[in-house]
């Protein structure tokens, strides 16, 4: 935690604060822009002072490739800051939360970290206008809406399936991007949650992966 700032990602507190920790390091200090910090109920975006310095792109860092623009401040970080070394800070985010968004904008010169963070399903409203119901889809990736869709239509599906369904190679990229962020937003549930290994495992949607489908219909126009 920096300064008391903890922000919920689907219950990974701490990934917010790696990022926060990686603007603190590498920020641009010639300017005097300050490094902000802003949470809406789907995301928190943290704008540092300072494009990517070098050779360095968004796919590099992703994989822990640094530069230390600021020497002197990274030697004394670990004294004073949640921080564990150079170039590992943001894998080990996306290691714990993948649904995190980078952009170098080098004509502003500054970098900009979106963390997404899952709607609770208690935050599945409507709202009242006085022309009707007005319909309120909540944001989640596509990726998330792509599940809810499939095991709406399919029922319950297990790992192999999902995977064959939405023509996905990678066990990994069904974990990060699909499944785990549902069940953290509440939107899918195990059909044998007291064995989450099992090879018989399946997932099914609760009654707010229900709803939700129901607003992402909607909003794409079916019924």
């Amino acid at each position: 935690m920096v300064a008391g700032f903890q922000v919920s990602t689907g219950g990974r507190f701490w990934v917010s604060t790696e990022v926060l920790v990686n603007a603190l390091i590498h920020r641009d200090y010639f300017t005097s822009a300050s490094i902000r910090l802003m949470v809406f109920a789907d995301r928190v975006e943290i704008i540092s002072p300072g494009h990517l310095p070098d050779s360095l792109s968004i796919e590099s860092i992703r994989h822990g490739k640094t530069n230390r623009r600021n020497p002197t401040l990274t030697d004394h970080a670990v004294q004073q800051l949640p921080y564990r070394g150079m170039g590992s800070g943001i894998p080990r985010a996306l290691e714990a939360w993948p649904q995190v968004e980078f952009d170098d904008d080098v004509r502003g010169n500054q970098f900009r970290a979106v963390v997404r963070r899952p709607l609770a399903p208690a935050s599945v409203t409507f709202g009242v206008t006085t022309q009707g119901t007005l319909q309120v889809t909540p944001p989640v990736a596509p990726s998330v809406a792509a599940l809810i869709r499939l095991l709406g239509a399919e029922g319950s599906l297990g790992n192999a399936e999902m995977r064959e369904r939405l023509q996905l190679k990678d066990r990994a990229d069904l974990r990060d991007r699909y499944v785990r962020p549902s069940l953290d937003g509440g939107w899918i549930k195990m059909t044998i949650p007291e064995k989450p290994s099992s090879r018989l495992q399946k997932y099914q949607l609760t009654a707010a992966g229900q709803e939700l489908l129901k607003q992402l219909n909607l909003s794409s126009g079916l019924s």
